[in-house]
């Protein structure tokens, strides 16, 4: 949900959240029809009700021109993001895990990053010379490496100190007038999870 949040926020979208508190009111979307495969997220957009992350995504990148000018710069920002969701996802795996599984898994992240996904990115803002990763032009792809970034500083803050194109990267993304206005304290950015909120999930979905 966060890089939902993130996207509409680059794009200048004002939204409304609501967010499940208790096991009842996610049965009720179940029951009312409203999840079309039983699960969260759900954005209510032009008159839809959309599901599963990555469609939404999509649609918010494609509507608000965000996803590129023809098939084959979609086609690279899909390759970009796939990189950036595959990286993240190995983050938001690290509050279920045990003590001993997450320091071992920090280190895994940390190795990943360092060596399959941020020299990716590195080279290509070096080999192309621009400021955005596809096109020249500000994208999904330069969002979701940005979200990335952030939460692998988050695991090990000296990250980027052998990325000289990202570390510009970084504040050229993060000075955007919109995603600055989103790294502000009191936006809808959410802060990583913490036991508390875990427990809660653990609680609401019967996990």
């Amino acid at each position: 949900m966060e890089s939902i949040r993130w996207l509409l926020a680059a794009a200048g979208v004002e939204f409304e959240e609501q967010f499940i508190e208790k096991n009842e009111h996610l049965e009720k979307l179940r029951k009312d029809g409203d999840l079309l495969f039983q699960q969260v997220p759900m954005v209510e957009i032009d008159g839809m009700k959309m599901v599963q992350t990555r469609a939404i995504l999509s649609y918010i990148a494609g509507k608000y021109n965000l996803y590129g000018k023809d098939l084959k710069e979609r086609a690279w920002i899909d390759m970009y993001v796939e990189g950036t969701t595959d990286l993240m996802g190995m983050i938001m795996q690290l509050p279920l895990q045990s003590a001993e599984m997450r320091e071992k898994n920090l280190a895994l992240i940390t190795e990943r990053a360092k060596t399959r996904y941020f020299p990716v990115y590195e080279k290509a803002l070096k080999d192309h010379g621009h400021d955005y990763l596809v096109g020249n032009k500000f994208s999904w792809a330069d969002i979701h490496l940005l979200e990335a970034i952030l939460m692998v500083e988050e695991c090990k803050p000296d990250i980027l100190s052998a990325f000289p194109q990202l570390q510009a990267f970084k504040g050229r993304i993060s000075n955007i007038p919109t995603i600055k206005k989103f790294l502000q304290p009191g936006s809808q950015r959410k802060p990583p999870a913490d036991d508390k909120y875990i427990a809660n999930v653990r609680k609401i979905f019967n996990i």
